[in-house]
């Protein structure tokens, strides 16, 4: 099969068997896949990953192991997305960890991260994951939306981490793909929902999706600038420099939410998460049933964020696209 790698933070072409299937997992034909900034921040040296990356993906089941004739039936030819953390239940670690144990498989203390970590990804024609970790795609919902399926389900996550009945209104810091999937997941509990970017084409399509929107230059002058505070707050610029804005515009007694990823580290001043005595939540992964359910329901279409398609064979044209200030969601197909 076609696969990518990463190799001197460059994406790399090669041919490779289909990889083995343990059992009750599945081999995967992808589909398409979406670029994400963390595939971006991955080639920048993020968790010095060397494999193939890629985690957002829609594919079709092409062949499953070690699982009885009825569970096979289930799944072969099935359009799937997956949950991209592998637990070490999955492994046949005997016993699992405190985390699992617990119920908390995206923490394992042994797993593998689709993509990310120790676990070859979605830039290439085929990938594997447990079946525990597959989710039908359904009918009504095509391969453009369920490629993101994957990262609404991060924006979910917000849901289930903050009790959004104790808020009228919101803050999302960023006018990327994770920041604008979040404030569509936010519109639909909150009336109101303030997106703050610097891009005016990013911007207006939140503002086609009903979202208010504020630009920003993104530096320091902000801090003045900027007057009005809420008490819900989600940084998600995906740059070290947001903290310091998300945390001005905090107010006392608030809630910030962390979702950025980068590689490197953030300056940053705690004194005012202290003083105003903010409560700071850090987000990652979130519920893949809720994210379909928003899709097959139709109350969030996220295709107008796409903003091209690329042939697998492209990837390494394809990432460095990726990278334009005014692109958003750029996929590959197979």
């Amino acid at each position: 099969m076609l696969a990518f790698t990463v190799r001197n933070r460059r994406l790399v072409s090669q041919k490779s068997l289909l990889p083995k299937l343990r059992p009750g997992w599945a081999l995967i034909r992808v589909r398409l896949a979406g670029i994400c900034n963390t595939d971006v921040e991955i080639l920048r040296g993020y968790h010095d990953f060397r494999g193939t990356p890629g985690h957002e993906f829609v594919g079709q089941v092409a062949e499953v192991n070690g699982v009885s004739a009825a569970t096979k039936k289930k799944w072969l030819g099935r359009r799937v997305c997956g949950e991209i953390n592998v637990s070490c239940s999955a492994y046949g670690c005997k016993p699992v960890c405190e985390f699992c144990r617990r119920g908390l498989k995206t923490h394992c203390a042994r797993r593998t991260v689709l993509g990310i970590v120790a676990h070859d990804g979605a830039f290439a024609e085929y990938l594997t994951l447990p079946l525990d970790n597959l989710h039908v795609v359904p009918g009504n919902v095509s391969d453009e939306q369920a490629v993101f399926v994957e990262p609404l389900a991060a924006a979910c996550e917000i849901l289930d981490q903050v009790n959004l009945k104790n808020f009228r209104s919101a803050a999302v810091l960023g006018d990327g793909k994770l920041a604008q999937l979040i404030a569509r997941v936010l519109k639909t509990a909150l009336p109101r929902v303030v997106m703050y970017g610097k891009h005016d084409r990013k911007l207006g399509l939140a503002r086609r999706a009903g979202i208010q929107t504020k630009k920003v230059r993104g530096d320091a002058s902000e801090l003045w600038r900027i007057t009005e505070k809420f008490r819900l707050v989600v940084e998600a610029t995906g740059s070290p420099t947001g903290l310091a804005l998300a945390q001005h515009i905090t107010e006392a007694r608030g809630t910030l939410v962390l979702k950025s990823t980068f590689h490197g580290r953030a300056a940053v001043e705690t004194w005012p998460i202290v003083v105003k005595e903010v409560t700071v939540i850090g987000s990652r992964c979130g519920p893949f049933a809720n994210a379909i359910g928003l899709l097959r329901s139709c109350k969030i279409d996220p295709t107008p964020l796409i903003t091209r398609k690329f042939a697998l064979a492209e990837a390494p044209t394809a990432i460095r696209f990726a990278q334009r200030p005014d692109v958003m969601k750029v996929l590959l197909s197979s």
